[in-house]
């Protein structure tokens, strides 16, 4: 059952679905919560794994704080939760500002994580497309945020204001940090999804122990338009972490047969 806890001397909203298994994490998109997508990607670690996830400060259940839309705050806020909260190594499934939190994670606090899933992510603030500027509030979007946030009503403008500005300037990971991760790391996308494909391509080459899939017929919010591939192709990579072994590799020949 979703309740509040306290991290870094602030309450958020947790979800725990209980289970024997290893700790998965589920990180929610940017001005999103965790009710927006955790039923879709359910289904690839429920039986497996003991599940966890939670809304970031400012979004969803939990209250804003200083600086909370920053990425350096959300990063120092997910580690606070593994540490306080999961108390084990977990792995991190993470969609669009939720990949990146968990990549930089990974490279901050690499023990914490045993592998990772990054859907629509993007490394640097430049590897999105101009029409991620543009936005808009519908009214059923501002139903919800009275309905759920602990904030006030007329603050969603501002929050949504204030994060696509942060998104002209961060992320900005550096391709050199990403070399550092040693986790397995699945990069998904949608083929029309709002981060360019050749940075998703460059993200994906840049991890020693990286694995690419492209998924069709999708944009960034792959998670709901297809989600049952999206699951198979999430489950198969869970179910063997080893370093692919392909009949006829051109980018891994470091653990190939001879």
């Amino acid at each position: 059952m979703p309740d509040y806890v306290k991290v870094r001397g602030h309450q958020i909203y947790s979800y725990e679905w209980s289970n024997n298994g290893e700790a998965c994490v589920l990180l929610h998109g940017g001005t999103s919560q965790t009710s927006h997508w955790d039923y879709t990607v359910l289904p690839s670690v429920e039986e497996d794994f003991h599940v966890y996830a939670y809304d970031r400060a400012g979004h969803g259940f939990s209250a804003d704080q200083v600086e909370s839309y920053h990425f350096k705050y959300q990063v120092r806020e997910a580690i606070a939760y593994l540490e306080e909260v999961v108390q084990e190594p977990a792995h991190l499934i993470g969609w669009s500002d939720g990949g990146i939190i968990a990549l930089t994670v990974a490279i901050e606090r690499p023990e914490l994580v045993k592998s990772i899933v990054a859907i629509g992510a993007n490394y640097h603030f430049s590897g999105a497309t101009p029409i991620f500027d543009s936005w808009s509030i519908s009214d059923e979007d501002r139903e919800e945020y009275a309905r759920t946030s602990p904030d006030a009503p007329e603050t969603l403008d501002k929050k949504i204001a204030k994060m696509h500005e942060i998104w002209k300037s961060e992320p900005d990971i550096a391709l050199s940090d990403l070399a550092k991760i040693q986790c397995p790391v699945l990069v998904l996308a949608g083929d029309d999804d709002v981060i360019k494909h050749s940075h998703t391509i460059e993200l994906y080459e840049a991890l020693p122990l990286g694995q690419l899939a492209i998924i069709p017929g999708t944009s960034h919010m792959v998670p709901k338009e297809k989600p049952t591939l999206m699951n198979a192709i999430i489950s198969q990579f869970l179910e063997d972490l080893s370093y692919p072994v392909t009949k006829a590799p051109i980018r891994r020949t470091s653990n190939q047969p001879g």
